[in-house]
């Protein structure tokens, strides 16, 4: 293991203080309970309020509350809490269904990352893992995700048009920003994503999205089939079995599409 910082350290200490009591703390009360220097102390207050960690109480000068931020970091981890288990359970029921593996994933800047996953019943099968990452255009989870972005957002983490190549993992790998947008604007028409041997010389996967209760695309769900059980027709039918999974799995996260 790495060595424990001491600075990240007492930062973090002084936020789970704010676990106990009604929730507010003044600096003198932060020194006295941590036994840290007074300078110490004001230095880690300032910088925590700074990043909007704490925030100063309204109408009682010198005492902080936990600021929003910590609010995010928890919601956010909520999120992926309820989202990994469910989509573990939703990600079974596909793959008892078609007997192929079944991954969900989200997004994190340009990779994917895969947060639940159950194994195909075939003794020919792709090798992953939860927790793995790969680059996202190279995947049809991670196009999935990709398309489903603003085209800001899209623009600050893709190479400018014409720009530099993107990372191949196989010679069917997109490596075009150019032809990656085309893609992904066919597949926020489509609403399906697919890749043929782009991430895995022998698998193929089709995706589609799972929202949030806002509406938001929070995360795909795909199926992915080696090429000796790949074709057209089943191509087809696991689309339709990915985008079923990714509806229901929306519905246990709170999302109910208009009529």
């Amino acid at each position: 293991m790495g060595r424990r910082v001491p600075a990240v350290s007492r930062a973090l200490d002084i936020l789970e203080l704010f676990l106990d009591g009604d929730g507010t703390l003044s600096a003198p009360e932060i020194t006295r309970r941590l036994q840290l220097p007074r300078t110490t102390v004001h230095e880690l207050v300032t910088t925590l309020a700074a990043r909007s960690y704490l925030v100063p109480v309204p109408g009682q000068p010198g005492r902080y509350r936990l600021g929003v931020r910590t609010y995010q970091l928890g919601s956010r981890y909520a999120e992926q809490l309820d989202l990994a288990a469910e989509g573990h359970q939703v990600a079974r029921a596909v793959a008892e269904t078609c007997g192929e593996t079944v991954h969900v994933a989200v997004l994190e800047d340009v990779d994917v990352i895969y947060i639940a996953k159950v194994d195909s019943t075939h003794a020919v099968r792709m090798v992953s893992a939860a927790g793995r990452r790969l680059p996202a255009h190279c995947t049809a989870v991670g196009k999935m995700l990709l398309a489903s972005l603003s085209p800001d957002d899209l623009d600050t983490r893709l190479p400018a048009p014409g720009g530099e190549e993107l990372r191949a993992m196989t010679p069917n790998s997109i490596t075009s920003p150019d032809e990656l947008r085309s893609r992904l604007a066919e597949i926020r028409e489509r609403g399906v994503a697919m890749e043929q041997r782009e991430s895995n010389p022998d698998v193929s996967c089709v995706a589609a999205p799972v929202r949030d209760r806002s509406g938001r695309v929070v995360a795909a769900l795909s199926i992915s089939v080696p090429m000796v059980r790949w074709s057209g027709e089943r191509q087809d039918e696991l689309a339709e079995l990915a985008v079923k999974g990714a509806s229901q799995l929306s519905e246990r996260l709170g999302h109910h599409p208009r009529p």
